[in-house]
């Protein structure tokens, strides 16, 4: 078949994915579970955006930091799956170097800023928890709009030596990235150069962001777990903890997969590449799908909202 052998002799203008190495056999029926949350993020994340904006009750610092999340996820999610799903469908491997890049720096950006985002919704259900009455004197719009800017910027200040790097690196033919999008690592196999730096700088970036991130994650929920054992009654400890377990979930689906799919490229090349490949997936197109599930359905505010949005 065509477009499994590898084009050697393009123009390094032009790349080529593969989609998942190795199961593109399995390319159609992959796409199905992908095409469907894609759908589900565009769906829940629009409907939560709107519910949000329509319903002045819910214009509270735990809903602006969920409408971030929303925009970040529909621009994550964007980013990648409709190319994902062009490859799966119609073979159309080919990308410009330009496009990648461009792919490559807003997949990497957007998911340092979602978990910029979720360090800032795991402070905000802190001190909702643990300091109530003075939450709205904490968390005025300024100061949420600042933490915002504040997840915004070091995402770019982290990202842009990335992208900078790999443009000032001559790449090699053959021109296959062997990936279902422009990852950071995946392209920069195909550097001749030396590509020292930029592999210790990416391994530094994700795993400071990922460590100290899900670290001042996991102490806000300690120290609300606490608070929450201290409520007297049980039923106020038992909505504490199903909130916390379900928000914790969405916080391991983004986490976990991101930062094994890095270290497995690193360290485990004897490992199948699709497995990487999925895993590296799987944390792009999961919590954009569940996080609107997660946080919207079960938050009875929005669902509240929402019925005065579809009554009106």
């Amino acid at each position: 078949t065509m477009h499994h052998s590898r084009p050697t002799n393009t123009s390094l203008s032009e790349l080529h994915l593969t989609g998942i190495p190795g199961l593109q056999d399995l390319h159609h029926w992959i796409s199905l579970p992908f095409c469907i949350m894609y759908l589900v993020t565009l769906a829940g994340n629009s409907t939560l955006l709107y519910v949000i904006k329509a319903d002045p009750s819910l214009h509270l610092p735990m809903f602006l930091f969920l409408s971030m999340l929303a925009v970040i996820d529909l621009v994550m999610s964007t980013s990648i799956t409709p190319k994902m799903l062009g490859i799966f469908w119609f073979h159309s491997t080919t990308i410009s170097l330009g496009a990648c890049l461009t792919q490559m720096y807003f997949v990497h950006a957007f998911s340092v800023m979602e978990s910029g985002v979720l360090v800032a919704m795991a402070f905000d259900r802190y001190v909702a928890i643990c300091n109530p009455l003075r939450y709205l004197s904490i968390l005025t719009v300024p100061v949420v709009a600042a933490i915002g800017l504040a997840a915004f910027l070091r995402a770019v200040v982290f990202m842009s030596p990335l992208t900078f790097q790999i443009c000032r690196l001559p790449l090699c033919s053959p021109a296959v990235v062997d990936h279902s999008y422009c990852e950071h690592m995946a392209v920069l196999k195909l550097a001749c150069g030396d590509a020292a730096f930029s592999n210790a700088y990416s391994l530094s970036v994700s795993t400071y962001v990922g460590s100290f991130d899900s670290l001042l994650i996991l102490l806000s929920y300690a120290l609300i777990l606490r608070a929450v054992l201290s409520l007297s009654s049980p039923q106020a400890r038992k909505k504490a903890f199903s909130t916390c377990s379900s928000h914790l979930c969405v916080m391991a689906l983004f986490y976990v997969p991101g930062l094994l799919s890095m270290y497995m490229q690193r360290y485990h090349q004897d490992l199948p590449p699709h497995t990487q490949v999925l895993l590296a997936d799987i944390y792009l197109l999961i919590p954009p799908a569940f996080n609107p599930l997660i946080y919207g359905i079960r938050t009875k505010q929005i669902c509240d909202g929402a019925r005065r949005v579809i009554s009106r």
